[in-house]
């Protein structure tokens, strides 16, 4: 067989850098697309070719078909690898490869259509004599399945398209906001209903087929931790998954991949009650997944590389690998989970990370940077392999701790809670694992809060003196007065007393009154003596005035406030503003209209998340400002109530 010669991958971020990172070591030239807001991204850069799409919006660049395959053509490139999301899974793009003569690193047109409508999935799933969970289109109502029951897209996946129904008198609304979000993130509309398991976990199974037929499995990965119905940590192998249970669930993978006449790589999701041993179909991905690092490290196979073998016609002439140690991979996000996990979009000042034995970073950013609102809020992907999970949990911990990520809110603090928690490391993660674990979603600090603002009080103080003209091993008479500052929305009085090599530092924080000793000050950092302990802080200042610190176990970053607050962000108007920057995909009143507190007035779409705003108050509409389809920034009033 021939390898391909030039590689197109139609798609952005980590994904595109994994896959040019393995065609590049087979010696395949390679070839990025990208957006006007991603013109400086690493994808781009990591390529030997790269195209302009021109254009925003995923709809505009890379779900734009003819884009793709006329970048393709200009480049001469006889293969596309179509990452994850966007065209992966697109049985209509699939076609339009082969009639260019172009191959599709992927199954072919009629699998993806199969298994691309999970309705369609779980008959031919039923009919393998694989267990599905009861379901049942819709026409005006659930017909019989109980509740709790999920509403879901019949077309894409990634979470996109589902809603999680308990009462009756929600499932129009919930049927409407699932219709919305799949046509807009796949072009389809369709959504059926199914039985909900309330505590089951998520497990997968990596499968492969080649064009001779053969077909193999290569073990397990669990998905359990998820929010909004979208994984947060996967991990392989599952800590509830035996020999003999992964062997069956092996078994029933590969015999669906048979049927299909499946090639490529592929992943049979499905939901196991731990209890029975049970496990249902759920659907099958066609793709690549986002957390098929796992699955390299427990195995030691490059499945990017697998699969440019099979598309180019190679026998996979392979047996099934029994997981080597144990790996787990967390999705950091741009995203603040305290506030619902609300995306966080906007400038990247910092970004780096330690070199630590058996941890991968797989990232798509780079510093300084933007993060932009058009698409998904995920920086990056860490993965680490260790003998045991216990082990691999706690060095995934100490990298994302020592991960430097300046300029927005992530979830980083989250991700190191959940993998420190008891619960999680004794295995016990169903899909409502953060649901039971609500203090996750924003843990206490691992490094006292007085500790970081007194190294940014402290550290900017000393840069000012530093441009300032004062004689060396100056000090401040024990009766100066303190300075008032607003830092982060707290209210700091502080006294700085300083001398050659030593200082201290008085500190109220909200009148409350702390006292550090400083050692080592300096103009980038300083060690901070608080309660007996000593905490080397990094401090950094960026062009915007923010203050990070970061120490070896927490960062947190700081903004000096002016006293009033900025006119420019204030409004008479008494009605809901736009929170993060985003298109509005539904307005839900009219001028006139009666509204209750509580009830939905706009809803925005932002990094392919919905994010509706509701009235505070009883109140009138008295004026509407956007539309659908109108985007808007961040403090936009999206709508003008009167108080009734």
């Amino acid at each position: 067989m021939t390898m391909f010669r030039t590689l197109l991958v139609a798609n952005r971020g980590e994904i595109a850098c994994r896959v040019f990172r393995t065609a590049s070591a087979m010696g395949i030239r390679t070839v990025a697309v990208y957006s006007d807001p991603d013109a400086g991204s690493p994808h781009v850069r990591a390529a030997d070719r790269a195209v302009a799409l021109g254009g925003s919006t995923a709809a505009q660049t890379y779900l734009d078909a003819e884009k793709i395959l006329d970048a393709a053509r200009r480049t001469g490139a006889d293969a596309i690898h179509p990452g994850y999301g966007f065209l992966s899974e697109n049985a209509a793009f699939a076609q339009a490869c082969a009639d260019a003569g172009i191959v599709f690193v992927g199954p072919s047109p009629e699998s993806i259509r199969d298994m691309g409508r999970k309705d369609r999935a779980k008959d031919i799933a039923r009919a393998a004599g694989v267990p599905v969970l009861p379901d049942t289109h819709l026409t005006d109502g659930a017909h019989g399945i109980p509740y709790p029951l999920l509403v879901k897209a019949v077309a894409g996946g990634g979470g996109r398209g589902m809603r999680l129904v308990e009462r009756e008198e929600d499932l129009a609304d919930a049927v409407a906001a699932a219709r919305r979000e799949a046509g807009s993130s796949f072009g389809d509309e369709a959504v059926f209903v199914e039985r909900y398991l309330a505590s089951a976990r998520h497990v997968e199974v990596q499968v492969f087929g080649d064009s001779h037929g053969g077909a193999v499995h290569l073990g397990e990965r669990e998905c359990s931790v998820q929010r909004r119905h979208q994984k947060v940590l996967e991990e392989s192998p599952s800590p509830a998954v035996s020999p003999q249970l992964r062997a069956a669930m092996g078994e029933t993978s590969v015999a669906l991949v048979r049927k299909l006449g499946y090639v490529g790589a592929g992943t049979i999701e499905y939901l196991l009650d731990d209890t029975t041993d049970e496990f249902f179909f759920l659907e099958m991905n066609t793709r690549l997944q986002v957390e098929h690092p796992v699955t390299e490290e427990v195995t030691g196979l490059d499945l990017v590389r697998l699969q440019l073998r099979v598309a180019a016609g190679e026998r996979l002439d392979m047996e099934t690998i029994e997981p080597r140690g144990h790996a787990i991979e967390v999705r950091l996000y741009a995203e603040d989970p305290a506030r619902e996990y609300l995306p966080t979009p906007g400038p990247l000042f910092a970004y780096d990370h330690p070199d630590r034995p058996g941890v991968r970073y797989d990232d798509g950013v780079v510093a300084p940077g933007e993060i932009p609102v058009f698409y998904d809020p995920m920086l990056a992907k860490v993965i680490a392999h260790a003998p045991t999970r216990v082990e691999a949990a706690a060095a995934l911990a100490g990298a994302l701790e020592a991960t430097r990520l300046h300029g927005t809110v992530t979830n980083r603090d989250l991700l190191v809670a959940v993998l420190r928690d008891p619960d999680f490391l004794a295995g016990e993660t169903h899909t409502d694992f953060l649901d039971r674990h609500p203090a996750l979603l924003d843990p206490p600090p691992a490094t006292p809060r007085a500790v970081h603002l007194a190294a940014a009080v402290a550290v900017t103080a000393a840069r000012r003196r530093a441009t300032d003209v004062v004689p060396p091993g100056f000090r401040l008479l024990p009766g100066s007065p303190l300075s008032t500052a607003r830092w982060s929305g707290h209210e700091v009085a502080y006294r700085l007393s300083a001398w050659a090599g030593e200082a201290t530092l008085d500190l109220d924080i909200d009148g409350v009154h702390h006292d550090l000793v400083l050692h080592d000050l300096g103009p980038d950092g300083v060690r901070v003596g608080y309660e007996s302990v000593e905490y080397p802080c990094a401090v950094t200042v960026h062009p915007d005035g923010s203050v990070w610190v970061n120490d070896p176990a927490a960062q947190s970053g700081w903004l000096p406030e002016p006293r009033l607050p900025d006119p420019e962000l204030s409004t008479d108007a008494a009605g809901p503003v736009a929170e993060v920057p985003g298109t509005v995909v539904a307005v839900h009143v009219q001028p006139g209209d009666t509204v209750t507190a509580g009830q939905k007035l706009v809803v925005l779409e932002a990094m392919k998340m919905e994010h509706p705003t509701v009235a505070a108050a009883d109140a009138t509409v008295e004026a509407v400002h956007v539309e659908v389809g109108q985007y808007v920034d961040a403090h936009t009033v999206l709508v003008t109530l009167a108080a009734e």
